[in-house]
C-alpha cells in the first residue's frame, strides 16, 4: 500500500513526524510526497526501510541523516541533500546544489543531473555517484568513501583529502592540495563497476581514472608548510 501525503494540505512538520514514525516502526511502507515546493529538511532522520517518492524539487538539507529508507526525489534539491547519511539510498532525479552527501557515513547518493562545489565534503564512508558534473572543492577533506562522477570535476579536486577514492571520467580543472593521479588496479575496477551498476550508469569502469591522496598532509613537516 501506498500513502500519499500532499502538501498543499499537510505541513512540513507533519509530513515529517508521519515518515519518521513508519520509519521507526520498520513497516517497509510506501510514501509519496506530492507538491513539496522546495520545502526545506524533507524526510530527514528517518530510521527504516522506508520508501518514499518526492514529486518536485526540494530545498535545504532533503534527507539528511537517512539510514536504511530509500528516497527519490523526482526533481532537484537545494543545499546539503543527504547530509550525515548513514545507509540506504537517496536518488536525485535532477541536479544537487552545494555540499551534497557532506559528511556522509553509509549508503549510497545518487544524483542524476549535476552537483555543485563541495561534493562529498569530509564524507566519511558514503558512496556518492554523479551522472553530471561537479564543482569546485568537491570531496574536500573526504576520509573514507568512494565519489564517481561521469562528467568533470571543478578547481580543487580532494584538496586534503585522506582515504576517500574519487574516481572521475571526464576532464579535472585541477587538483587540491595532496590530492594526486593514482594507479587503476584490478580491485577498483571491480569496485567501480559495481557502483555504477548500483546508480544505473552508463559507463564503463576503463573510462575513469582514480585520484587519491598522497598522504604529505598527514602529519606536519615544515617542508610542506605552504600546505597546511
Amino acid at each position: 500500500m501506498t500513502t500519499t501525503l500532499d502538501m498543499t494540505t499537510t505541513e512540513l512538520r507533519e509530513v515529517n513526524t508521519t515518515l519518521q514514525a513508519a520509519a521507526k516502526s520498520q513497516a517497509n511502507e510506501a510514501y509519496v510526497i506530492t507538491n513539496p515546493r522546495g520545502s526545506h529538511a524533507m524526510a530527514c532522520g528517518l530510521d527504516g526501510p522506508l520508501t518514499v517518492t518526492i514529486k518536485g524539487s526540494t530545498g535545504y538539507y532533503c534527507a539528511g541523516m537517512n539510514k536504511k529508507a530509500a528516497i527519490t526525489v523526482e526533481g532537484s534539491a537545494g543545499p546539503g541533500v543527504a547530509e550525515n547519511m548513514m545507509s540506504g539510498i537517496v536518488t536525485i532525479e535532477g541536479d544537487a546544489s552545494q555540499y551534497a552527501g557532506a559528511t556522509g557515513h553509509g549508503g549510497l547518493l545518487n544524483i542524476k543531473g549535476n552537483a555543485s562545489s563541495r561534493c562529498g565534503i569530509s564524507m566519511k564512508g558514503i558512496d556518492i555517484v554523479v551522472h553530471g558534473s561537479i564543482g569546485h572543492m568537491s570531496a574536500f577533506m573526504a576520509q573514507k568513501g568512494n565519489l564517481v562522477v561521469l562528467g568533470d570535476a571543478g578547481d580543487a579536486l580532494g584538496d586534503s583529502l585522506y582515504e576517500a577514492r574519487l574516481f572521475v571520467r571526464g576532464n579535472v580543472k585541477s587538483l587540491g592540495a595532496d590530492c594526486v593521479e593514482k594507479e587503476m588496479r584490478p580491485e577498483h575496477f571491480e569496485l567501480l563497476k559495481d557502483l555504477l551498476e548500483k546508480a544505473g550508469a552508463d559507463a564503463r569502469p576503463d573510462e575513469f581514472k582514480r585520484y587519491g591522496s598522497a598522504r604529505q598532509l598527514y602529519h606536519f613537516n615544515i617542508d610542506n608548510a605552504d600546505a597546511y
